[in-house]
């Protein structure tokens, strides 16, 4: 039997961790570990278009999956072009593995063709960063890079010349055991207890939730009914919190909606539950906070805090719910409910006005029709600007769909590649890419991988023919729009001409019929729609916090447009308000 080389062993080790897929673009000193996929079918080789897009894409997949997923770029331009993708996993804690394949070993340092420093370059992105300089080093580098990735929640990236992955391996290295799952973490009893005291002595209790609540809705619902308690939500909170939840209300931020900024400001205890929630100035600093959250370097960063727990969210809310007293007062739960769903009707007047009659199309009325047609559990990958916007209004939860995007990064450009790695984990289920016109064709060539693939992502086009969002801050900062203006083609036409099934869609009545033919199309599939690019109304005054940044007044008035079937869940949790 022939003697691996350090690239066969590298990829070996990857099938162990759990790796399906190594996405990438194929050159030079990446050379031997690609031929090393291709003989290994344990894993397969995703030939992208751009090295952006394989970062994104395996980002995707290790948050659809929860294991460790891998992506690799040849020397010097090759893995530089990993980097967006790469702080967009690692701020979204997403287990990711990258190969930065690098020049010759004898000539680092020396100004070689294409050289760069990866093992620096990366150490911004990634928890772990180191160069291979020895094949007797790799295996346990490359353990300990995996360990780093999946333990701490982001990025891991090794570095690996060309010619050392070629070099035959070391004999029998020794197989260490990998860490392929995050334990659970329970916070400590002097914590719980202090949690329970301060619930205890409050009458007024709001929990604020974010992704640090994904699989424990069952919890948070729970704990919610015994002390009373309005359940607001960040934007990466809301597909594990809003669904069946007769506490919600509403989302803060500047894509927020409803009464979540009232419910965290005019109660005597916020609990910030798994959130990392950036915007400090939708947060109170005159009221209680506690936070609980699994990384520790997250709790206070955003906000002055009175108890920091250091646990899952899970796991801390097994340990409170027993021990916490039951209220009995809902009179701020109500109140906040009733303020929730009034927020909602005053809004909803603006989405409904002859929308199925408007041309250029509503952006809203696309995003609330998609909602009804996209399966039960699709995946909804959201490019960052305006389509965030409508994700955040218009995509029903329900506790199997997921919606990601690049909520922590706000990268452009990210639902296409995002939409690749959340395919390839799935062909059989449905991936709807939510792109706007901006971020499409800031990465459009891997419109290709699709094609190439047969990979059935359907790609719904908000074609404004604008940055929209950009625009957006420069009218709010007082500033006329510049710069922001697309000369775009028909989509539809470039997209038949690369292999796949497109419609243009002009008008309102053409919407729906075009959406079905997509989705039920078995290939991929792009809906390019017209839409109006004055969506958006500004407030006649703009006040100096919007000026500085978008705090409070932004969110309430510069996002005027609808709330989709919010609004009747809204109304569904009034009905269900016990009569006393």
């Amino acid at each position: 039997m022939a003697k691996q080389n350090v690239a066969e062993q590298f990829v070996d080790i990857l099938a162990r961790a759990g790796v399906k897929h190594l996405y990438g673009v194929v050159g030079d000193s990446l050379n031997p570990v690609v031929d090393a996929v291709r003989r290994n079918p344990a894993i397969d080789w995703i030939h992208v278009r751009h090295e952006e897009t394989a970062a994104f894409a395996a980002g995707a997949e290790a948050q659809i999956t929860g294991r460790l997923a891998a992506c690799a770029g040849s020397c010097g331009p090759g893995n530089l072009h990993l980097i967006n993708g790469l702080y967009d996993a690692h701020r979204s804690m997403a287990p990711v593995l990258a190969l930065a394949s690098h020049i010759p070993s004898a000539e680092i340092g020396l100004g070689y063709f294409q050289e760069t420093h990866p093992d620096q370059l990366f150490r911004e992105c990634s928890h772990y960063s180191e160069l291979v300089s020895s094949p007797k080093q790799m295996p346990r580098l490359l353990h300990t890079a995996i360990q780093n990735a999946v333990g701490r929640g982001g990025v891991s990236v090794v570095s690996l010349p060309g010619d050392i992955a070629d070099q035959p391996a070391p004999e029998k290295a020794v197989e260490t055991a990998l860490v392929t799952a995050r334990p659970t973490v329970r916070p400590g009893d002097a914590e719980i207890d202090a949690l329970v005291a301060m619930i205890d002595a409050s009458d007024k209790v709001t929990l604020f939730c974010g992704s640090g609540t994904a699989g424990a809705h069952a919890e948070v619902m729970e704990f919610a009914g015994k002390i009373k308690s309005p359940v607001g939500h960040a934007l990466r909170g809301k597909e594990h919190i809003q669904y069946d939840n007769p506490y919600d209300v509403g989302m803060s931020g500047l894509l927020g909606y409803g009464a979540a900024y009232e419910a965290t400001h005019e109660c005597d205890l916020l609990i910030l539950l798994g959130t990392d929630f950036p915007y400090n100035a939708f947060l109170p600093d005159d009221v209680r906070i506690a936070q609980v959250d699994v990384r520790p370097e997250h709790l206070g960063r955003r906000s002055k805090l009175d108890l920091a727990v250091w646990g899952d969210v899970r796991e801390t809310l097994r340990c409170l719910i027993p021990r916490v007293r039951a209220k009995e007062n809902r009179r701020f739960l109500d109140r906040m409910l009733k303020k929730h769903a009034a927020a909602l009707e005053g809004v909803v007047k603006a989405y409904t006005r002859k929308v199925d009659k408007h041309v250029p199309i509503h952006p809203e009325y696309v995003a609330a029709v998609l909602d009804e047609l996209a399966d039960e559990d699709a995946v909804f990958t959201v490019d960052t600007g305006m389509c965030n916007v409508w994700a955040a209004r218009y995509l029903t939860p329900n506790g199997r769909r997921r919606v990601i995007g690049s909520f922590s990064h706000g990268s452009m450009a990210n639902a296409l590649p995002m939409a690749i790695g959340a395919q390839f984990t799935d062909r059989r289920r449905q991936v709807v890419s939510m792109s706007g016109d901006g971020g499409f064709t800031m990465l459009m060539g891997d419109f290709l991988t699709l094609v190439q693939y047969d990979l059935p992502v359907k790609v719904v086009l908000f074609n404004n023919s604008s940055l929209g969002m950009v625009e957006l801050e420069m009218l709010v900062a007082g500033l006329p729009s510049y710069g922001t203006t697309n000369k775009n083609p028909d989509f539809a036409a470039v997209a038949r001409a690369c292999g796949a099934h497109a419609v243009r869609v002009e008008k309102p009545k053409q919407l729906a019929g075009a959406l079905r033919d997509a989705f039920r199309h078995k290939g991929p599939a792009l809906v390019d729609v017209v839409t109006d690019p004055n969506a958006l109304s500004i407030p006649p005054k703009i006040s100096a916090d919007m000026v500085t940044g978008f705090a409070l007044s932004a969110s309430k008035i510069v996002l005027d447009g609808g709330v989709g079937r919010m609004v009747q869940m809204a109304r569904s949790n009034l009905r269900n308000m016990p009569r006393l």
